[in-house]
């Protein structure tokens, strides 16, 4: 695979498959800027060498021609500020007019196009579609690591009308920690599990029985374990139909000699609601009417030592509904405890999605040593699935 450092940019125009997927306010205000600061090296290389580059990316998911809300136009603002130049902008990802913003992008310049899911052709795979993009530069550069799990135009397709396509300094950096993970982890190793369902997190956990030698599981999937173990569960978050899978996932870790560390405790409500009343109650005897929502202080203290002593630390999902503030302390308390890991001289690995959006929002995002764009790119890249965008740069 080419990477940027082993590519000389000059001369060249750099079609780059950005994510720029931000979430916005009802102003259009960028709420979290990670994945926009993420791109800048790769972009200030191309400028560097004496290249133009061309950004392309999906924002949000429109229904199929043009939506306001989901324009990439109100990004240039903060594209402008980055960079210190005007950005150019394309109302349109392909025709007429991108061609010729593109044909006339002097070294050094940037063009943003306009959102690639304006049409549905971009998420269709659509090959005719692709080579419209590929019109408008003479170098392929993927740079979204949180679309490459899909086999889009413009992740994918996109690569077989180009001789030279690299790999991004995200992309790269992405494939780099998570094999860090997978083939070279200094023992031991925790892996935390957290967020709604098992069913979403099946082949990870199996793939990581193998490799780890602590499995902590948090948030709403460990009901389902609670249950699995002969548990009340009260009204908590429950996949009736993976609790024979939960038992089988109990036992294969006993088999291989797995630590499986499952909450003590859960900090219960009467509904699912900020002020709802809550009490403390064993997680697996949950009053009737009464549902978990996050882990309880004995989880948070036996979750910490845990992470404390780890060398290897992978994290990914949520202890609790974090996004309410009455239960987000045992993601708190997780994350305090990957930090000071890390600190100690541990490797820890936050796995985009939610755990990336607690970590960077408790202002932990640089005492952690890796945070991933991409939540699901990257677990199925670690599940041991092939990436179609990882594989057409190949």
């Amino acid at each position: 695979m080419k990477t940027v450092d082993s590519f000389n940019f000059s001369g060249k125009k750099a079609l780059i498959r950005v994510d720029f997927n931000v979430p916005l306010n009802d102003k259009y205000e960028i709420t979290d800027d990670t994945r926009l600061k993420a791109v800048i090296p790769t972009v200030n290389k191309i400028l560097k060498d004496g290249g133009s580059a061309i950004l392309m990316s999906h924002l949000g998911r429109p229904k199929g021609g043009y939506e306001e809300k989901y324009s990439l136009k109100h990004l240039l603002a903060y594209l402008n500020k980055t960079f210190n130049i005007t950005v150019k902008f394309a109302t349109d990802c392909i025709g007429a007019d991108a061609e010729k913003l593109a044909a006339d992008l002097k070294a050094g310049e940037i063009l943003l196009l306009e959102n690639l899911r304006f049409y549905k052709e971009e998420e269709k795979g659509d090959e005719v579609f692709a080579q419209k993009l590929s019109k408008l530069g003479n170098v392929y550069v993927n740079d979204a690591f949180g679309t490459a799990h899909r086999a889009h135009a413009s992740t994918a397709i996109i690569a077989k009308f180009f001789n030279d396509r690299v790999c991004g300094y995200v992309m790269q950096a992405e494939l780099d920690n998570a094999n860090k993970i997978l083939e070279k982890a200094d023992k031991p190793f925790t892996a935390i599990m957290g967020g709604a369902k098992i069913s979403d997190k099946i082949l990870i956990i199996e793939r990581l029985l193998d490799k780890v030698d602590n499995l902590i599981i948090g948030g709403g999937m460990s009901y389902t374990f609670a249950k699995a173990l002969g548990g009340n569960i009260g009204t908590s978050l429950l996949e009736a139909d993976k609790v024979e899978l939960a038992k089988t996932l109990i036992e294969k870790a006993k088999s291989k000699g797995v630590n499986l560390i499952l909450p003590i405790d859960t900090v219960v409500a009467d509904k699912f609601d900020n002020n709802a009343a809550t009490q403390i109650a064993p997680n697996r005897n949950i009053p009737d009417g009464w549902m978990g929502l996050d882990i309880g202080p004995e989880s948070q203290r036996s979750f910490s030592e845990v992470i404390d002593k780890s060398k290897t630390l992978l994290w990914n999902g949520p202890m609790g509904v974090f996004e309410m503030p009455s239960f987000e302390k045992g993601t708190v308390a997780v994350a305090k405890a990957v930090v000071n890991a890390t600190k100690k001289g541990g490797f820890s690995l936050i796995g985009g999605g939610d755990s990336a959006a607690a970590i960077n929002n408790l202002g932990f995002g640089d005492d952690v040593s890796y945070v991933s764009t991409g939540g699901g790119a990257l677990l199925e890249y670690m599940e041991g699935k092939v990436l179609p965008g990882v594989a057409a740069l190949q």
